[in-house]
């Protein structure tokens, strides 16, 4: 019995270690979402995640490492949340192929505000950190939805108008809407974060952009 709670020790303690640097990560993404990377400071992240800031700088080499770890973490949670879908959307036509990855990419952006919100700081200042961001994460996704436009143009189902301009329409239309959520329930009454907002969103986007149809059958 001693020997077994005596190997279980380390390996509580990896878990424990494990655990604080995810929280960590989760805090970091918040801190700069909200502030920037030049806002946020490793004394407001310690903060948010109620740790030791010691803690930060034991698990980081320092506040580009963690910021760093933290866009890692946000865009694998993206690129998770499109795997599944994109694996079954190879025998789709453009047109339900481009209709429904918009809806994976609104129902993310809903629960993942902060993503948008990155990016807005990032994307303004050229340098290191964006040229970082982009050849590790942006380029790829950019690549696809350029793709995805560009097959549905033509299909004939989407305007003939540069694929990039759809890109960024796209973006700011799909995530704008919930990174102002307070203000849309404050000045329309509408909680635009309920899974019927979030669905009527989507469908508005699609319709508008693409001229698609809803769903006949929403997924669970």
């Amino acid at each position: 019995m001693a020997s077994r709670q005596t190997a279980s020790a380390p390996r509580a303690a990896q878990q424990r270690g494990l655990d604080t640097r995810a929280r960590i990560v989760e805090a970091a993404l918040a801190a700069f979402a909200d502030l920037g990377f030049d806002g946020a400071t490793t004394r407001d992240i310690a903060e948010r995640a109620g740790v030791n800031q010691g803690l930060i700088t034991y698990h980081f080499a320092g506040k580009l490492a963690l910021w760093q770890a933290a866009v890692d973490a946000i865009f694998a949670r993206l690129r998770d949340h499109f795997a599944a879908r994109l694996a079954g959307l190879t025998e789709a036509d453009a047109g339900t192929r481009l209709g429904l990855l918009v809806r994976q990419q609104v129902h993310f952006a809903a629960a993942h505000p902060e993503l948008h919100r990155l990016m807005t700081h990032e994307g303004r200042h050229d340098g290191p950190r964006l040229q970082w961001l982009v050849e590790r994460h942006v380029r790829p996704l950019y690549e696809l939805s350029i793709s995805l436009i560009a097959d549905a143009q033509r299909a004939g189902l989407v305007p003939q108008v540069a694929p990039m301009h759809l890109h960024y329409l796209l973006l700011g239309a799909v995530a704008h809407l919930f990174v102002v959520a307070p203000e849309c329930r404050r000045v329309s009454g509408v909680d635009p974060l309920t899974p019927a907002a979030i669905d009527a969103h989507a469908d508005a986007l699609t319709a508008v952009l693409f001229g698609l149809p809803p769903p006949a059958v929403r997924a669970p």
